[in-house]
């Protein structure tokens, strides 16, 4: 399992602020991302696997923890 937590206001968009789902097959960020629950969410979103910035292309294992966070702008 990997555990996907839901930050801002992407968890107002898709509903949860965590879930626990199956790793995906292959096992990869893009394929989990893949997943429909995840199609409202922008291309820009922000990604980290286990607390470090990852791209679509990072392989995971069980238990890795996935977070998803808008982009943060400011001044």
């Amino acid at each position: 399992m990997v555990t996907v937590r839901i930050f801002a206001r992407y968890r107002e968009l898709l509903g949860v602020a965590a879930m626990e789902m199956p790793l995906p097959s292959p096992p990869t960020l893009a394929v989990l991302l893949a997943d429909p629950r995840f199609q409202s969410l922008p291309p820009e979103a922000l990604i980290a696997v286990n607390q470090r910035f990852a791209e679509r292309s990072v392989t995971l294992k069980e238990g890795d923890e996935v977070a998803l966070m808008p982009p943060v702008s400011g001044g």
